[in-house]
């Protein structure tokens, strides 16, 4: 055979090798009868990914709270979330928030047992005021289905407990929502207390609030209730002194405070008649004072946290950093690492928790905000008297979340 036939011949030959190759992987062997290689990691294996899990189905009760509209901007499209249902018996209102973002005719109801039961949601996110919380957390619990709020829970310790009561009952989570759960300077400061590098806690100071809500123009259904003491159970002490009372309930572990003291004064009495805008709450424990400053007379909007220990302090700037000392160590100020999945968001972590990945413990749980609402409900009494509220040390008919 001549040189170039036996070229051509080992060419076809090398081809038909291939060929039975390639053929034999396809159903699993070579030719040889040995498993075909696989890509692993970045060499050698391509596998099938896992399926993603189902969205999860979420209903939208309310559309009063301004809130509402951060959802549809930021999480209408989300993959890991599907709108099924949104209740809301104001129609023009409904009607003003369709247009906007392009919503479908069929979501939108006007009764909400007749919602729950056609969209049958895993849970829902209230965008009520504050006061219809409780009716909203009632009916749901009666139908199985889960509830995140807006801060703070409730308007009064009663309601609160009454929600407590129905959550046990109907066997489902309740979450509160504050925007200050996702800042990671707030995981921070709570990660220096937990490690002890600045000792103790000795002192906290928190500032909460804004120019007014008037001044930063909310919108007008958003106002109404707002400035209603019946709907948001007081003005800046209920608005804004629950991000304190949260926070200082989560850094000392769930330890209720002895004593709660509040001065609420109203600044600006032409646009807020009926509603203090202006708080000041300070909380005893044994060994530490926590100072929460609520306003709607701040020149700006403001969200920060003063946690000073036998050692140091922690200081919160803004949502992303901390300034820092320690003992004699010049003060720094550091990017807070990121907050890791599921406590990076409200809605990750809602999904985290009815799945079982996490506990629902710490700043949205039920059980730090029944404290927070006892905390809110003393200062109310306290401001309206002048006295200091001592508060019993246990409540009589205090009702834990067990879903």
């Amino acid at each position: 055979m001549r040189t170039a036939d036996r070229n051509v011949f080992t060419l076809i030959c090398l081809s038909s090798i291939l060929c039975v190759n390639i053929l034999s992987m396809a159903y699993g062997k070579n030719v040889d009868g040995a498993e075909p290689p696989t890509i692993q990691n970045s060499k050698l294996k391509i596998q099938n990914s896992p399926p993603s899990p189902p969205p999860l189905r979420v209903a939208i009760v309310g559309m009063v709270h301004g809130h509402v509209s951060g959802f549809f901007e930021q999480s209408l499209s989300r993959p890991d979330i599907q709108v099924v249902g949104i209740y809301e018996p104001d129609r023009q209102l409904s009607s003003r928030y369709q247009k906007q973002f392009h919503l479908d005719q069929a979501l939108l109801f006007t009764n909400l047992e007749q919602m729950l039961q056609q969209a049958r949601p895993q849970a829902v996110l209230v965008y009520t005021n504050t006061f219809d919380h409780r009716k909203v957390v009632e009916v749901c619990a009666r139908h199985g289905i889960h509830v995140m709020v807006e801060k703070p829970l409730a308007v009064g310790m009663e309601d609160a407990l009454a929600i407590a009561r129905a959550a046990q009952q109907g066997k489902i989570h309740v979450l509160v929502n504050y925007e200050t759960t996702w800042y990671r300077s707030n995981r921070a400061a709570f990660d220096l207390v937990h490690e002890h590098a600045i000792g103790q806690i000795r002192k906290v100071v928190v500032h909460d609030g804004h120019r007014g809500p008037k001044e930063i123009d909310v919108p007008p259904e958003f106002l109404a209730w707002l400035t209603d003491p019946k709907l948001n159970g007081g003005g800046a002490l209920f608005d804004f002194g629950c991000y304190g009372a949260d926070l200082m309930t989560w850094l000392m572990d769930g330890q209720r405070p002895l004593t709660v003291t509040a001065v609420t004064q109203t600044f600006k009495p032409d646009i807020y008649p009926a509603v203090d805008d202006e708080a000041t709450i300070i909380l005893t424990y044994p060994k530490a004072q926590a100072i929460i400053q609520a306003s709607w007379n701040w020149p700006f909007n403001r969200k920060d946290l003063e946690v000073y220990g036998q050692t140091g302090y922690a200081i919160t700037v803004g949502s992303n950093d901390i300034r820092i000392r320690q003992g004699s160590n010049a003060e720094q100020q550091v990017a807070a690492k990121p907050l890791p999945p599921p406590y990076n968001d409200s809605l990750t972590y809602l999904q985290a928790v009815l799945s079982g990945q996490v506990q629902d413990v710490g700043l949205s749980s039920l059980e730090t905000n029944l404290v927070v609402m006892e905390i809110l409900d003393a200062a109310r009494r306290s401001a309206a008297s002048g006295k200091t509220v001592r508060l019993p040390p246990k409540p009589s008919n205090a009702t834990s979340q067990h879903p």
